[in-house]
């Protein structure tokens, strides 16, 4: 591997003169670098210079107006260890416990994953339920969005060329909610399929979403609406797991077949509307 260059600017100003002086293709930024410096090693990826964001004052969190705060280059484990985060959004603790090793979410940042747009990323299901909104920032100014529209494709987002990532807000507290994977190895392999589940009390509905799959983590609405209520019967429970495992974004892939992701997207959702209800999962397979 050619050398390359390390800088580590101290503000956000400094940062940003770095990201837009430079031309394409040279740099890459370094939040966590827990996928970008294996590109690196094994030669996925040739740049002369990385630009490391972890001088800057984005490595916290709040409570703040009812939701939370998260700042993109916070370590995982720091936000994982906050008391109050199982109890007030457990769908976004289960997920980031999902990630890998404790050693690892040591490193590993919520703007680093968002970034990379991994279509397996835990994380990314759990903030589609809790109507997460990610804030850009560059040469230009701020802007925000959700993530929804912020992730397009596998590895594509709309990140602007001179843009960071700088937080992330989640706006409303969701203690009823719920995220549930399944893998080969929970500490080595990525997931073949996620699902993660919200009540939302300012919506007045359910939020449903699917990771593990191509192109991107997704929505299932007509999931979501046939749980109707705050506190879902059985049945309605059943017809919910069933209209997801129908999902078109269930295919089949190296890590999963379809058949397989079908079955378990059924499981798992009823298993998490049934989590989040505080409820045991009485008739789920």
């Amino acid at each position: 591997m050619a050398p390359i260059e390390l800088i580590a600017p101290a503000t956000e100003a400094e940062v940003l003169s770095a990201v837009g002086s430079a031309a394409p293709g040279t740099v890459a930024i370094l939040a966590g670098g827990t996928d970008l410096l294996g590109d690196l090693e094994h030669g996925r990826l040739r740049v002369q210079r990385l630009i490391s964001l972890r001088r800057l004052p984005w490595r916290s969190h709040a409570w703040e107006a009812g939701g939370l705060k998260l700042g993109a280059t916070e370590p995982l484990r720091q936000l994982e260890t906050d008391p109050d985060l199982l109890a007030r959004l457990p769908a976004l603790h289960q997920a980031i416990t999902a990630v890998g090793s404790p050693a690892l979410r040591r490193q590993a940042s919520v703007g680093g994953n968002l970034g990379r747009a991994a279509p397996a990323s835990d994380l990314t299901p759990a903030l589609l339920v809790l109507d997460a909104v990610v804030e850009l920032v560059g040469p230009s100014g701020v802007r925000t969005m959700p993530v929804d529209r912020f992730l397009k494709a596998s590895r594509t987002t709309e990140l602007g060329a001179t843009e960071l990532v700088r937080s992330v807000r989640i706006p409303e507290l969701r203690p009823a909610s719920a995220y549930l994977w399944r893998r080969v190895r929970p500490a080595n392999d990525i997931s073949q399929i996620g699902v993660a589940v919200a009540w939302s009390p300012r919506r007045n509905a359910w939020r449903v979403s699917l990771g593990g799959v191509p192109p991107r983590a997704t929505l299932a609405e007509d999931c979501a609406r046939a749980l109707g209520s705050a506190t879902p019967s059985a049945a309605e429970i059943e017809q919910a797991a069933a209209v997801l495992s129908g999902s078109p974004a269930l295919v089949s892939d190296r890590r999963a077949t379809e058949e397989y992701r079908r079955r378990l997207a059924s499981a798992l959702c009823a298993r998490a509307v049934s989590a989040a209800l505080g409820r045991p999962p009485e008739g789920v397979p």
